[in-house]
């Protein structure tokens, strides 16, 4: 899922209330610790969320045009709501319903990180070194000693979604992690970056040190047990399964269609899992239960609590919310005024997917939205409309607004700031084709080709990745082109320099990678 990181809102933040000791203090006496945060919620005040939560939901895919949705809610381990809404794809016939698959995108870090707590024996073993044959990073120590929970946490020193480029360009799960060992890395430990293949080498190395695939472990660690008969790991799960709902990004004209099919198998732990509302409902009930479900054991209580402490400081103070926000292993991670934890996670796929998993455990109370439809903030809008209705009896805000706003500002970084769809005036003319076809290599990106192109009128192509992809090229000045980005992480067009025998392509050069060597 491309730039983004998990939309609290109001879910996503800490505030630590000191609380004074009665009295004047002695020389000696140390102040009483604040009293443990008791339930504030009632019944009837989660009955009044749930009356508000379908006119919510229908006004919400009215105003932002999103074809689908499905939702369930638990509360003091019942499944009090459980419903779909809308059209499975714009394009055919078949409603939406709670047995309807969608993909979950990065709602898969938190089921997966549950997952990997129900394969340990020990809370402790969250910090096992992370060993996998093909992946290392750059600095040797920091590969001796990241953890399942460094990578878990996204505390490795890996930039901000490494390997999601290589990903879009066609590169398998193994070319991936082999390859993340060329990223620069940040202080490890010490700083946050969101990265899905970091997350992902962590939980395959998991599932080969118990003799396994990713896909197995899940089934029978968590899947089977708790019922969750229609959950996958597998994107051909997802894509068979004759109740699915389609993916869907919006034209220019407002409308929304299926244009894209979004497979992640490649990064399956961080963002791959495929389930229905029903089975999300069962998860979210084996969560509030602390790993137990139907009075059975699943998750070791202690594994699956690590998973909810703040591991690292994820996002300083920003307005609107002016809150600090923290991630656990797979959650983000919160505690609100009255000092009740929340746990929540978003997910989002570009190319036609948003969903959002918010709960308060101490409230013994959850929901989930899943959504077919590109980011626009609906799902979290849903989740924080509900409980907020449910803590203050109705919303203090206008969430969908807020969240479209935020989706826009974390999506929206990435392009360029040169309009090279209008070349400047008085651009330099290019040299003959021939000074920029050929062969070209990059460490990291692999091989790229420019061919001048046979059909008599001139023109230049680029092909990457493995399959490979092609991209005719646009002349903008000189020995600068251009061509439009595909995949998750496009970013409409990017710049393409030649100069001294290489040839540098914006969008991969973030972090100093994207120059190519002629051969």
């Amino acid at each position: 899922m491309r730039k983004l990181r998990m939309l609290t809102a109001a879910g996503a933040a800490v505030v630590f209330a000191a609380t004074a000791a009665t009295g004047a203090l002695g020389a000696h006496a140390a102040p009483s610790p604040p009293p443990a945060p008791k339930p504030q919620i009632t019944d009837a005040e989660v009955d009044k969320a749930l009356a508000r939560l379908p006119g919510f939901v229908t006004e919400a895919m009215r105003s932002t045009g999103v074809p689908g949705a499905a939702v369930a809610v638990v509360h003091d381990d019942e499944v009090v709501y459980l419903k779909g809404f809308g059209v499975r794809r714009t394009d055919a016939p078949g409603a939406v319903g709670p047995d309807t698959v969608f993909q979950v995108a990065s709602v898969s870090k938190p089921i997966s990180s549950s997952v990997v707590a129900g394969a340990l024996k020990e809370p402790g073993d969250w910090n096992d070194r992370t060993e996998l044959p093909g992946f290392a990073l750059k600095d040797p120590w920091v590969t001796d000693h990241v953890t399942t929970a460094d990578l878990f946490s996204h505390r490795s020193g890996l930039p901000d979604h490494a390997g999601d480029l290589l990903e879009d360009l066609g590169y398998d799960q193994a070319y991936i992690l082999d390859h993340l060992r060329l990223e620069p890395l940040s202080p490890f430990r010490a700083s946050y970056a969101y990265t899905n293949f970091g997350l992902t080498a962590a939980a395959e190395a998991v599932a080969r040190q118990k003799g396994t695939t990713w896909e197995k472990l899940s089934q029978d660690t968590v899947f089977k047990p708790a019922g969750m008969n229609r959950t996958s790991t597998e994107f051909s799960a997802f894509i068979n399964a004759p109740d699915h709902a389609a993916t869907h990004v919006k034209n220019p004209d407002g409308t929304w269609s299926p244009r894209y099919v979004r497979d992640p198998d490649a990064q399956a732990p961080a963002g791959g899992v495929s389930s229905t509302a029903t089975d999300m409902a069962r998860w979210t009930r084996l969560q509030l239960a602390d790993g137990t479900l139907g009075g059975k054991r699943i998750i070791p209580a202690g594994t699956l609590a690590a998973t909810r402490l703040p591991h690292i400081v994820s996002q300083a103070p920003t307005p609107p919310l002016d809150h600090t926000g923290f991630y656990g292993l797979g959650w983000n991670v919160s505690y609100d005024d009255a000092g009740r934890l929340r746990l929540s996670h978003s997910g989002g796929f570009e190319l036609g997917a948003n969903t959002n998993v918010t709960l308060l455990p101490l409230e013994k109370l959850g929901i989930v939205v899943l959504t077919n439809g590109a980011p626009v903030g609906m799902a979290d809008a849903i989740a924080m409309d509900f409980f907020d209705t449910a803590e203050h009896g109705g919303p203090t805000t206008d969430w969908l607004p807020l969240f479209a706003e935020l989706y826009a500002q974390q999506l929206g970084p990435g392009r360029s700031g040169t309009d090279y769809a209008h070349p400047p005036a008085g651009a330099k003319p290019a040299r003959a084709d021939s000074a920029y076809t050929g062969t070209y290599d990059n460490p990291y990106y692999g091989k790229l080709t420019v061919t001048a192109n046979s059909s008599g009128n001139g023109g230049l192509t680029l092909s990457l990745g493995p399959k490979p992809m092609r991209f005719p090229l646009t002349h903008y000045d000189g020995d600068t082109f251009s061509y439009v980005t595909a995949g998750e992480n496009a970013v409409g067009r990017t710049g393409v320099v030649f100069k001294d025998g290489t040839v540098r392509i914006e969008y991969l050069d973030a972090t100093h990678l994207g120059t190519f060597t002629k051969q």
